[in-house]
């Protein structure tokens, strides 16, 4: 079809499916008890690590939301859909957004946390991605009138991206980034401008020696090895740091299988040294993760991050998987959502008889604190998420469809905003019930000084 014909196919999906009905949200009559949907997507964690992720979880009503994708799933599956599917990322909340380096050593911005995706309606990451803005506003002490006007920004840049987007020529729109140094350059706020430049500067210019080594990993004689850190990191009871077990050297050899073989030939310039156990996030604690330290020789480091692949939070409502591995659904999302991923970039099978894949620990990764932020810093970072989750949208789904489907009117950013709104209101009284949970001890919480 012609881009007329698609913009008009997205037009009439609006009979089906009003931009207004978007705006509403009730909890169903048989909607399952909050801290149960929770425990339910503890199922098959490692159960010595899930105190610490309830203590995460309950810190705040924003560090609730980024643990309960799954019960947030759940929800959106009762919501209104115009049907169209995208590779979706399935847990889009603003701290799985941030900057990182390409292959090229361009730092880009992009989803950087693709652990639940799976092709789903379109619109269940727009409205996780509003709703938490709403989250973090009233957790930063905004009003509910800055909070909503944040939610509404990042829609409008997500509907104006999308319709820009959607006019590029395939290729054109495939090798679009959206790259740190522009960003931070379009800030009109001059000493914000300068921070953020000069904070992208000094993780660009750190290497994996300098930045992460020092932290990781310690000097055993002539053998470097991964520190201890409790409770986040250790290693695995009954192997002693530098004692590599078979299974793990056998799950490398099977990630290395799945590599390009250029990436094999980097990769078979390291030898593994030692693998410890790596808590990492709050909606991931629980799960099998790890970080392996390999080296090319003296002070010649590589840190790989093992991730635990699970069952999308989306199978349930969008339909399983086409792959046989979740750690390559996990990758094949990446390589979809993301303008340039990782270059190590692979999966596995076996280890304790779960799936994982295997990425880079840290490669310039520029994460957002956005616990700091005021109403202008959240209205720019809602921006910034707006466009990037637009550009992860468009290379895998029907962007003309999807522009003719919202306008150019702002009916369909009101009617997420308030959606956002009513949400938040929800996931609040979801974090008081697992509060009360666990003070009254029916579920176990440990607390840090401080959470990941």
């Amino acid at each position: 079809m012609t881009y007329a014909e698609q913009y008009s196919e997205g037009k009439a999906l609006r009979e089906k499916c009003p931009r207004t009905a978007h705006a509403t949200w009730k909890a169903s009559s048989n909607r399952r008890d909050p801290v149960q949907q929770i425990l339910d997507a503890e199922m098959g964690r490692l159960p010595a690590l899930l105190p610490l992720r309830h203590g995460r979880m309950v810190r705040s009503a924003f560090t609730f939301y980024r643990g309960a994708a799954l019960t947030m799933a759940a929800d959106l599956s009762s919501t209104p859909v115009t049907g169209v599917y995208v590779q979706c990322c399935g847990d889009a909340h603003l701290c799985n957004f941030g900057g990182f380096a390409t292959p090229e050593r361009k730092v880009i911005f992009s989803i950087n946390d693709l652990d639940e995706t799976l092709p789903a309606p379109w619109e269940w990451d727009v409205k996780r991605l509003a709703a938490i803005f709403v989250v973090a506003s009233r957790d930063n002490g905004l009003t509910d009138v800055a909070a909503k006007d944040v939610a509404a920004k990042c829609v409008r840049t997500y509907r104006k991206s999308l319709a820009e987007f959607s006019q590029m020529r395939a290729l054109e729109l495939w090798y679009q980034a959206i790259e740190a140094d522009e960003l931070v350059a379009s800030i009109k706020d001059s000493d914000l401008r300068s921070r953020g430049l000069k904070h992208l500067e000094k993780k660009r210019g750190k290497s994996i020696a300098e930045d992460i080594f020092p932290k990781l990993a310690e000097q055993n004689g002539k053998t470097p090895l991964i520190k201890d850190q409790l409770p986040t990191i250790f290693h695995k009871d009954g192997y002693a740091p530098g004692k590599v077990w078979s299974a793990l050297r056998a799950n490398l050899a099977q990630y290395r299988d799945t590599l390009p073989a250029s990436t094999q030939s980097l990769l078979d310039r390291y030898e593994i040294r030692d693998a410890a156990i790596k808590v990492v996030g709050i909606g991931s604690v629980g799960t099998s993760c790890w970080v392996m330290l390999l080296m090319a020789g003296e002070g010649d480091p590589l840190f790989l991050q093992v991730k635990e692949a699970r069952t999308s939070v989306l199978e349930s409502y969008a339909g399983a998987s086409v792959f046989p591995n979740h750690g390559q659904r996990v990758v094949n999302g990446y390589r979809l959502m993301q303008p340039a991923s990782d270059l190590f970039l692979g999966w596995s099978h076996g280890l304790e008889n779960r799936q994982y894949f295997v990425r880079q620990l840290r490669d310039v990764k520029i994460s957002i604190r956005v616990e700091t932020f005021r109403h202008p810093e959240l209205n720019l970072y809602a921006k910034w998420c707006g466009r990037a989750l637009a550009l992860s949208h468009v290379r895998s789904g029907p962007s003309a469809v999807l522009s003719g489907y919202m306008g150019k009117s702002d009916t369909f950013d009101r009617a997420i905003a308030a959606f956002a709104l009513a949400y938040a209101d929800q996931n609040e009284k979801d974090h008081a019930a697992l509060d009360r949970a666990v003070r009254r001890g029916k579920v176990k919480a440990v607390f840090e000084d401080s959470a990941a």
